[in-house]
């Protein structure tokens, strides 16, 4: 159910559990972008797992625990936004997420324990790798405790480093959000495969999550793509998303402040 201009329906209540520039420019903006992470990260507080005496200064936060992922999925989604992903050279900022609960008909959950869904049954923490239309690689983090059937799907990124291994990837010679606004795309830039299913995000060394600045403003709507599911899950706000960037996919139009 999407929003439009006369209006649309309140969405229920759920109780939780232009000229191209040159390059040298384009590379000079990133770059500017990625200083102003990096400075973000330097004016919050850690997180409590994180060591108070490090060897040596770092632009990058640390390791989240387990313990963070194991929440409502509805909780863990917008916690997520600003958090960074990182596999060997490239690490990208979370900036549009969506939750998918238990007894939600939109999620993958509903089918219970198959080979495919298995993971997203597993410990909070672990990733979950699908393969989407048998193109898209669709990363997603598994929320709440071992058994319950819930995760959140990582929709956009926005590029922290590794940019060229990212354009590497994609088969993208750009730095607009175009390279990373859609979960296939993220998932692309990783060099994912259902592998990595099942993979402890919150552990040194492969696929990681790590904490990062939170942002200041959220928007919310309903989920993208999920015309099958039942009207009150279609009309769910459960996506999230940084205000004020440009690294957020389509549709925008749907998404309010929350």
């Amino acid at each position: 159910m999407t929003p439009t201009s006369s209006g649309a329906p309140t969405p229920p209540h759920f109780k939780r559990s232009s000229p191209r520039k040159k390059p040298q420019l384009r590379s000079r903006r990133v770059a500017a972008d990625l200083l102003a992470v990096e400075a973000a990260a330097g004016k919050i507080p850690p997180h409590p797992s994180c060591t108070t005496v490090v060897p040596a200064p770092s632009p990058l936060g640390c390791a989240l625990p387990r313990d963070f992922f194991e929440v409502d999925a509805l909780d863990l989604a917008p916690r997520l936004l600003g958090k960074l992903l990182r596999r060997d050279d490239v690490v990208l900022r979370i900036t549009e997420v969506e939750a998918y609960r238990p007894n939600d008909s939109a999620c993958h959950g509903r089918f219970g324990i198959t080979a495919r869904t298995a993971p997203v049954f597993g410990p909070g923490g672990h990733a979950y790798v699908y393969l989407c239309y048998g193109l898209h690689m669709m990363l997603n983090v598994v929320a709440d405790k071992e058994g319950v059937g819930a995760a959140v799907l990582i929709r956009s990124c926005a590029p922290v480093s590794g940019l060229g291994t990212i354009q590497q990837r994609r088969g993208q010679q750009t730095e607009k959000p175009i390279l990373l606004t859609g979960p296939g795309k993220v998932g692309q830039a990783l060099g994912l495969s259902t592998d990595w299913s099942n993979h402890p995000l919150y552990t040194p060394g492969g696929l990681e999550v790590l904490d990062g600045p939170e942002p200041e403003n959220i928007l919310v709507g309903p989920r993208v793509g999920i015309e099958y599911a039942s009207p009150e899950h279609v009309a769910a706000p459960w996506r999230f998303a940084v205000a004020g960037t440009p690294w957020i996919s389509a549709p925008k139009n749907t998404l309010r402040p929350m």
